[in-house]
Formats: structure tokens, sequence, C-alpha cells
């Protein structure tokens, strides 16, 4: 396999799957919260077709890996109706963050799977390309379902950390985070795209992100560890 297909099968793909999983996340708790809405709109299926983004899911993804930048993106929104919930303030919160818990268990059964691919192979014998393969897939899944899961908890539109805020804010703060809605995009795009490409010393989403992100991903080697066995400790 040519180092593009390999890219495309062990990074793109897992990826795509990240932000598919993400978004079916917050439809079905949304459904099961009072708002059938993606439901009937058919968006609770895993046909990543029905959940593709080009711009965010394929086109930024390429972009910022050419430019050296963290690699990020999104699928297409999966439609809550607010009043449609029971408790549409509470319940937005809960919708919101069923995505990155999505994200974090992905990568906590990743972990295991991972262990097992471990605990199974010859520590004799060099990995055959298939081993090498399903490795590959398993450590980017865990690590894009953690950076997904914690860039989407920073508590800013128009990621989810801003509607669980907004669920647990009095009016005032409901007030102030819905007046920032409608900037959210546009400051996501000069804090997170224009300013590491125009000042790259910044490292804006290292020192964001890197922190939490990096205590996540010890969590999850942890894991690896403990299912490979002792001897791999």
């Amino acid at each position: 396999m040519n180092g593009t297909l390999y890219l495309v099968a062990t990074l793109v793909v897992p990826m795509v799957f990240a932000i598919v999983f993400h978004e079916i996340a917050h439809g079905w708790a949304a459904r099961l919260l009072g708002d059938p809405t993606a439901y009937e709109l058919g968006r609770l299926s895993l046909n990543p077709l029905r959940h593709v983004d080009p711009m965010g899911t394929l086109i930024l993804p390429g972009m910022l890996k050419l430019l050296g930048l963290p690699v990020f993106g999104w699928a297409k929104p999966v439609p809550v109706s607010y009043m449609r919930l029971r408790n549409p303030k509470r319940d937005m919160a809960f919708v919101a963050a069923a995505g990155p818990l999505t994200n974090f268990v992905l990568a906590a059964l990743s972990a295991i799977a991972f262990g097992l691919l471990l605990r199974g192979a010859d520590p004799q014998a060099a990995p055959g390309a298939g081993t090498l393969f399903v490795a590959d897939n398993l450590k980017n899944f865990i690590a894009i379902n953690v950076f997904l899961g914690t860039f989407n908890l920073l508590p800013l539109p128009p990621f989810d950390g801003s509607r669980i805020v907004r669920g647990l804010s009095p009016a005032a703060g409901v007030r102030l985070l819905d007046r920032i809605e409608p900037l959210g995009i546009p400051l996501f795009m000069f804090v997170f795209i224009v300013l590491p490409w125009a000042f790259p010393g910044l490292h804006i989403v290292d020192r964001v992100v890197g922190p939490p992100m990096e205590w996540m991903l010890s969590q999850f080697e942890h894991i690896v560890m403990l299912v490979a066995g002792p001897e791999l400790d």
C-alpha cells in the first residue's frame, strides 16, 4: 500500500468515524430527551455519507495536515430542535455532553482492543503488515477521539462545552453566550486556524488542548498496558 493510501486508511478513516459517532451521539441523546428531529431526518445512520461535510471532514483536515498544523474537523451537525426537548435548557447540555462522552468511550474501547492485540502478538516475531495496519488504526482512533472530545469541551461557541456551560448558567450567563454564539465560527477560524498559521510560535492549540489531552492519553495508555499484560509494562 503506498503512503497516501495508507495515510487515508489509518488517519482519515478513523477521523471520519470518530466525527460521525460524535454527531450520532448528539442525535440519540436528543431523541431520548424528547426531540426525534435527527431520527425523522434519517441522521442517526452509521453511513458516513449522511454526515460528511466536504469542508470540515475532508478539505480542512487535509489542508491542516499539509501545513503541519494540528488536524481536526467536523461533520454536518445533527439537527436538534431546542423546543422539542422536554427541558430545553437542561437537556441541551446533556445533548452536547453526549458527543465528547462518546469519543472518550470509543477511545477506551480502542485502548482495550489495542491491549488485546499486543497480548496476542508474538513478542519474538516481527509484526506482520496486517497487525501493523490494525495497530496504526487503533492508535490513531484513540488519539483522534481524545482530541475531538477534549477540543469540543472548550467552553466557547460553537463547541459542545459552551452548551454544557449554558445549561448550568444563570440567566445572565445564558444571555452572554447567546450573544457570542453568532460569532463562534469566525472566532474559531481566527484563533485556531489563522493565528497558528500566521504565528506558529504561539502554539495556541498545544497550550489550550495539549495538557488535558496528554493527561487523557496517559490514562488510555494505562488501559492498553493493563490489558496487554504485565510482561509489557
